[in-house]
């Protein structure tokens, strides 16, 4: 078994918080999900989250105009630069306080950031390399509250500025000598977006109450004047100073003294410009009139209730399009300056966090953090080009389809979500239940989900119709807990927490067939044996009971834990079952005679952090810590085990070993994350974290203090602790799944990364492997190059072999090369263009080798797995594309169909008129070709 795990994919989460980005192209959206920032390209509906995490939750992010490179900032002001080609980060800085924004400047060369009331230009990192990317350019003060918005005019001369002291400022990038600062009021609330008109000066600024300011500039961008530089204006200053020398006296030099000051630090070099603002206009340069602003209208949005105050906007420029949220969910479209109404229309009930439009102006990008929903609209069309929402809670349980294709998951939110792998989308939910969804799984088939519910039901779903075409309830309304589905897919089996029986019942009829009863305490956990037709349910009685299926479904076996049961699963060969319980440990028990094998204590390997309103420390919290989810491994030589805890454990079953541990997560926004508290929030009267700061999304009070009329009184702000609720390995034995607070995550095996050489000498070279391929000796080449295991040197081998001569290099093979192939043909079938080139290959090893490979099952299963998901997938691939290749044959026969009755029709015209028609036509081109030659 290999160990090399990587973080490939995060699904379930599309949007959390902050603000949305299109890509250069159009194609894709950029979403912050958690600490994280995933990529959903629209085009070919499929979702990537890159392997690039910040230390708490993003809370902007910036992308390059050429769109390599991506800013994302988290909640602290921690900013790490992404590369969005190579997935990797480029550096690290911090901005020491939170940062509300972050924008490029359209040529790319400088990027702003606002926090607190300043502004921060900072030169953009380029393809130099650099010790420090970021270094600042100006700092730009001038607003008195915090700044929310920027926006850049297309030529990156000037950009503008929101602030929550309602008033907009426009700042010159450069040094303009009619324009240094200019601040724009007309707002009675906090500033949400403002926006320069294409190619101008003239802005729309947009705040919370629904106020719309149109203002226009007396000077276009080509009339903005140069400016002297620091150190000519000091000279000019000093001669004017000389010439006025006994007019003025020095407190008046002193105050007339210039608006540009460099900052010098305290290693005596030269930090940047600051411009100082105030509320006087800047003084004018001779002879050069000073940009200025008038309001040309103003409008008002229309408002459905007293709270639905405007939270987002965004505006395109080329279309002049305005799209603008609230916090009612409805959206408006406006085109400007004219202010016409388009569209109006709702998302949710839920606020609309950002907003965001691609370059093209066709889509628009909406995000709501209170649903974690991400939508794309197509405002021309009236229809959604993508729309995704996460579970609304907590994810409880997951399920790999037999083929690995699948997974399907449940919530606390009653809903049953079904994810393809290979896109990282959810294409259908289910919504019948109306509690939370305990335990999901799939049948043998693959075509059939049952999940269990706290409803006291338990449904099955078609993939086929998606429809909910079985409930199974008990004779007395019972909550269950646990779920199992037999191998055959006949008998499914729930345990309840209430009334501590598991109810059986037959899938075909949906009859109620037995009750089990004998334990005493809640059931935890059920799995049903893949061999045999056991059941072995697991409880907080401290036992573990087989029942078999086919003898009256009688207890078999009894076996005694120190602590409460918490899970159970079988080995895939059901030679072996494993135990988790509430005292931390794993043990394991032969079901044949009852007997244990050996038992790991896995407490110490938790590793619990520490609550912020805890009272005892994370060792002593830790004692009370165990493992809540089992899954073996494809081979059944691992165990995967996870539970309140930010780590998943894989363990040795023969040596009892800890292999390697999984931090799931590093997003220190959750709770029970860091071991030791800071020691800063605590005081005499307890932690800081107890006081409640408002609900944080804007639409609500800071301080819920009594007598507040303002706001969603009832709303309280938390942080929800890090744990992992249900893990699952993949049939395929390449990747697994873990449910978990951020969501659900994806690891894959990374074959890249594994140098594993089988019987390995001097002479196995790639060049002597080589070398065999050219003397056509193909079984030898193969052989070779599986000895030294290089991914692209054996593929290179592979598809050097003639087509006529697979059959005779498969009948060849020795049987421990077989399954080395066979395994290789099944991972690079899976994105490989030479399909029937591999499924010969395919055809061949399991024609050929089929009883040997039979007699091997145990650990041939996980390779035949994974070329079955990738067979399916192809067949699902090519069964669309000839759909649609016979629907456009059938359209194009009844249009030639159409076309030829009115040829017929079309015919019936007098032979002369038809020559003369060609005779003319004939007269024409000799006339035309005479005249290209004399030409």
């Amino acid at each position: 078994m290999k160990f090399a795990y990587k973080f490939s994919n995060l699904l379930g989460a599309f949007y959390r918080h902050g603000n949305l980005c299109f890509s250069k192209d159009g194609n894709s959206v950029i979403s912050p999900v958690g600490n994280r920032i995933s990529v959903f390209d629209l085009k070919n509906n499929k979702s990537e989250t890159l392997p690039v995490s910040t230390t708490k939750n993003i809370s902007c992010l910036g992308i390059s105009p050429d769109g390599n490179l991506a800013i994302l900032i988290d909640e602290d002001g921690a900013a790490v630069l992404v590369s969005l080609v190579t997935r990797a980060v480029l550096h690290h800085y911090h901005f020491h306080s939170p940062v509300h924004s972050v924008s490029f400047s359209p040529d790319g060369k400088k990027f702003v950031i606002t926090k607190e009331n300043v502004a921060l230009m900072y030169h953009a990192p380029g393809r130099n390399r650099e010790f420090n990317a970021f270094a600042l350019d100006k700092s730009y003060y001038g607003p008195f509250d915090e700044t929310t918005c920027i926006d850049w005019t297309d030529d990156s001369k000037c950009f503008a500025v929101g602030s929550k002291d309602m008033t907009t400022w426009i700042f010159g990038a450069e040094r303009w000598a009619n324009l240094i600062y200019y601040s724009l009021g007309g707002h009675k609330d906090i500033i949400v977006g403002c926006f320069f008109e294409k190619d101008s000066l003239d802005m729309y600024t947009v705040s919370q109450d629904g106020t719309l300011c149109v203002w226009e500039s007396d000077t276009e961008l080509e009339g903005l004047r140069k400016g002297p530089k620091c150190s000519e204006r000091k000279k000019m200053e000093e001669e004017k100073k000389k010439r006025e020398e006994g007019e003025r006296n020095k407190d008046d030099d002193e105050e007339d003294d210039d608006d540009v000051e460099e900052i010098i630090g305290e290693d005596g070099e030269t930090r940047g410009d600051v411009i100082k603002g105030s509320t006087d206009a800047p003084k004018q340069v001779e002879g050069i009139k000073n940009v200025r602003y008038s309001q040309r209208s103003k409008h008002y949005f229309n408002k459905e209730g007293d709270f639905n105050k405007l939270t987002a906007a965004a505006f395109h420029k080329k279309t002049h399009i305005l799209v603008t949220g609230f916090a009612s969910g409805a959206f408006h479209l406006h085109e400007l300056p004219e202010f016409d109404l388009i569209h109006s229309l709702s998302i949710s009930d839920q606020r609309i966090s950002a907003i965001a439009m691609n370059p093209t102006g066709d889509w628009i990008g909406f995000g709501c953090s209170g649903l974690g929903q991400l939508l794309v609209w197509e405002w021309q069309s009236e229809s959604y080009v993508f729309k995704q929402q996460g579970h609304f809670n907590n994810m409880n349980s997951l399920a790999y389809s037999p083929d690995g294709q699948y997974l399907v998951t449940g919530g606390d939110d009653g809903k049953v979500k079904v994810w393809n792998t290979n896109s990282g989308l959810c294409f259908v939910t289910f919504t019948e239940h109306s509690s939370s969804v305990t335990d999901v799984a799939f049948i043998s088939s693959g075509f059939v989900v049952v999940s269990a519910s706290l409803d006291g039901t338990v449904r099955a779903f078609d993939l086929h119709r998606y429809r909910n075409f079985r409930t199974m309830t008990s004779p007395r309304p019972a909550q269950f807990s646990s779920l199992a589905v037999d191998s055959s897919g006949e008998l499914v089996c729930a345990g309840s927490q209430d009334s501590f029986e598991i109810f059986l019942w037959s899938m075909q009829t949906g009859r109620l067939l037995e009750v089990l009863s004998g334990h005493e305490g809640p059931v935890s956990n059920l799995c049903f044996s893949p061999v045999q037709s056991v059941l072995a349910s697991v409880s907080w009685d401290k036992t573990v009971r087989l029942w078999d299926m086919l003898d009256s479904w009688q207890t078999k076996e009894i076996l005694r834990l120190t602590s409460d049961g918490l899970a159970v699963t079988y080995r895939p060969d059901g030679q072996e079952l494993a135990v988790a319980s509430l005292d931390g440990e794993i043990t394991f028990w032969t079901p044949q005679t009852g007997g244990q094998t050996g038992s790991i204590a896995g407490r110490h390997d938790l590793q619990m952090g520490r609550k912020e309103t805890e009272k005892i420390t994370a060792k002593q919290s830790a004692k009370g810590k165990s493992f809540t989810s089992l899954c073996y491994s494809a081979d059944g030589e691992s165990i995967l085990a996870g539970g309140q805890s930010k780590f998943v454990c894989i363990y040795n079953i023969k040596e009892h070993v800890l292999m390697k541990k999984f931090e799931i997560s590093c997003n220190l926004s959750l709770d029970a994350m860091e071991e030791f508290l800071d020691r800063r929030k605590m005081t005499e009267f307890g932690s800081l974290s107890l006081v409640d700061e408002g609900t944080g999304d804007g639409d609500g009070v800071e301080l819920n203090l009594p007598g507040v009329k303002r706001g969603d009184m009832s709303s309280r702000r938390f942080k929800p602790e890090i744990r992992v609720s249900a893990l699952c390995f993949s049939p395929t034995g390449r990747s697994w799944a873990a449910a978990s607070t951020e969501g659900l995550l994806i690891y894959s095996l990374d074959a890249s990364l594994v140098f594993d050489p089988y019987d390995l000498d001097m002479d196995v070279t790639p060049a002597s492997i080589r070398q065999q391929v050219k003397k056509k000796e193909w079984a030898s080449a193969i052989l070779l190059s599986f000895r030294l295991n290089e991914m692209p040197l054996i593929r290179e081998v592979l598809e050097a072999v003639p087509y006529d001569q697979i059959t005779v290099v498969c009948s060849s093979l020795p049987d421990v090369y077989v399954d080395k192939l066979l395994n290789f043909v099944a991972s690079t079938l899976e994105k490989s263009n030479h399909l029937q080139f591999y499924l010969s290959w395919a055809q061949c090893l399991l024609t050929l080798h089929g009883q040997k490979l039979k007699n091997r099952s145990g650990a041939v299963l996980p390779t035949v797995q994974q070329l079955l998901k990738s067979i399916q997938r192809h067949s699902d691939d090519l069964s669309k594309l000839c759909d649609w290749n016979i629907y456009n044959i059938r359209y194009a026969a009844a249009l030639s169909k159409q076309r030829g009755m009115k040829r017929t029709a079309a015919e019936s015209l007098s032979e002369e008129e038809e020559e003369a028609m060609d005779s003319g036509g004939d007269e024409e081109n000799i006339t035309n070709e005479s005249i290209m030659v004399e030409n």
